[in-house]
């Protein structure tokens, strides 16, 4: 069992940044991928980032170049620093691993971008 427990959310205005983090309750060590998703009012959950264990990441194209991934795999930490926040990138934000067969979420950190 992985527990996973975002926080950082917030209101911000347009053009403002935010750090979202992400706590996982077992070593991240073995983890290959862990990824940041979000999901808007009645759209799909989207893959942000991921990155995996010895740092690479990908992104979705609409958040490159403002939006970074990165893990601290001593503390079990994973964050995503945004910059140049848009009111597109509303949306609740959710962390994500696989481990084993299985699959883990978080409970979400909502994101507002409101002037």
């Amino acid at each position: 069992q992985v527990q996973l427990v975002e926080s950082g959310g917030g209101l911000v205005q347009p053009g403002g940044s935010l750090r979202l983090s992400c706590a996982a309750s077992v070593s991240i060590n073995s983890i290959a991928i862990m990824r940041w998703y979000r999901q808007a009012p009645g759209k799909q959950r989207e893959l942000v980032a991921k990155i995996s264990r010895i740092g690479r990441t990908i992104y979705e194209d609409s958040v490159k170049g403002r939006f970074a991934i990165s893990r601290d795999n001593a503390n079990n930490m994973v964050y995503l620093q945004m910059n140049s926040l848009k009111p597109e990138d509303t949306a609740t934000y959710y962390c994500n691993v696989d481990m084993g067969d299985s699959t883990y979420w978080g409970q979400g950190t909502q994101v507002t971008v409101s002037s």
